[in-house]
């Protein structure tokens, strides 16, 4: 049973959310204001974090921020809007997906299960290593390093790092990796494939300006080449 931590300020919502998370088989922390959230967080170690944007205070766009300082926990947003500016905030603070307002709860569930997917991953039997130049991609232990040092990622920047490396020098266009990454390939979240490759180029690329490995093809998406 998946511990989630939910942080969401109004008690109706809330309450709904949990009791739907619940019947759905998770197991379920709530809190009311980010900073409870952040408490909890660093007390329960959940394996999700299911976050309101907007919160009193403290909100969900610096809660994720303080989360990744440290944690590669897997986080969801829950924006009230689905306009880019919210979307693209969050999901630059280190979010793996988000889910507009007013939530369905199957549709919540579902994200969940995919994130958590991603973030326990199957593991092959024999070992799958890519590398390019300096960089190893070791798909068997999902691990990434550079020069023999390992890279902190999130499950979602992990996956999308995967797949790319499965088709080096291949163009994959945005649909096709939310579908391989996200499960879903939803026409106005190709902003959720943009957002991952930027966190992923600041985290991979020696030049995250200048990128070497993840190459933007335009009009299309994006590719993974080995350095020149």
């Amino acid at each position: 049973m998946p511990s989630l931590l939910l942080v969401e300020d109004d008690p109706s919502i809330r309450m709904a959310i949990e009791l739907a998370l619940t019947r759905q088989g998770h197991r379920v922390t709530a809190a009311a204001t980010g900073e409870e959230g952040l408490e909890l967080w660093q007390s329960q170690r959940p394996e999700l974090v299911v976050l309101d944007v907007m919160l009193p205070g403290l909100d969900g766009f610096e809660v994720c921020r303080r989360i990744r300082r440290t944690d590669q926990v897997p986080i969801i947003l829950l924006t009230a809007r689905s306009d880019d500016i919210d979307v693209v905030v969050g999901l630059e603070s280190g979010a793996d997906d988000y889910v507009v307002k007013p939530v369905q709860p199957r549709v919540l569930d579902a994200r969940i299960r995919a994130v958590l997917r991603r973030h326990g991953g199957a593991v092959p039997e024999q070992a799958d290593v890519a590398v390019f130049g300096d960089l190893a991609v070791d798909r068997s232990a999902m691990i990434v390093s550079r020069g023999g040092s390992p890279i902190s990622l999130t499950p979602t920047e992990l996956k999308l790092l995967v797949e790319l490396s499965r088709r080096p020098g291949q163009a994959l266009s945005r649909q096709q990796l939310l579908r391989l990454v996200w499960d879903h390939d939803y026409l106005g979240d190709s902003r959720l494939v943009d957002a991952c490759v930027q966190r992923l180029r600041a985290k991979v690329e020696l030049v995250p300006g200048d990128p070497q490995l993840i190459r933007t093809v335009r009009g299309i998406g994006y590719r993974l080449d080995p350095p020149r």
